[in-house]
């Protein structure tokens, strides 16, 4: 018997759903993730991330009566998911700083280095170096879901190529 991969797959909810899939999700016991801004607003558009296996996911909307649209990858035509890494290094990331600038189109990203956060208030972050806005940020990606930007300066002597 095969054994299900457990994974962080990308749902498009509707506006002001989230709390309430949350909390249904929390109490059938499947890990989830909405990201929240401060305001408690939802930081990545209504997106909304489910750590469980595809067909746990793909029957989550079914049983819950509740909008959850899976969003697959336009080139896999799978589920999109989002690694493990990505998730915790954005879960960081959100729930220490204020300062963030969402990118909702990661994939016009090209081209940056990887590099891992050394020292400072970032230290431990992994994400890619993009010029935003006129200065070098630090990028966590989402997979193809989202992406956010530190909003503050990281100083070169803190980042290490990986």
């Amino acid at each position: 018997m095969m054994q299900s991969i457990v994974r962080w797959y990308v749902a498009k909810i509707k506006p002001r759903t989230g709390k309430k899939i949350k909390e249904y999700l929390d109490s059938v016991g499947v890990e989830n993730y909405l990201p929240l801004q401060s305001d408690e607003q939802s930081l990545l558009s209504d997106l909304f991330f489910v750590r469980t296996d595809r067909e746990t996911a793909l029957s989550l909307p079914r049983e819950s009566g509740m909008a959850m649209d899976f969003l697959y990858d336009p080139a896999t035509h799978q589920l999109q998911f989002v690694p493990d890494t990505q998730i915790v290094a954005f879960q960081f990331v959100q729930s220490h700083f204020d300062e963030l600038i969402f990118l909702p189109e990661p994939e016009n990203l090209q081209g940056g280095e990887n590099v891992r956060v050394t020292g400072g208030e970032f230290a431990g972050v992994e994400g890619e170096i993009f010029r935003i806005k006129g200065h070098k940020r630090v990028v966590v990606r989402l997979g193809n879901a989202g992406a956010v930007a530190l909003g503050s300066y990281v100083a070169k002597e803190n980042l290490e190529r990986i």
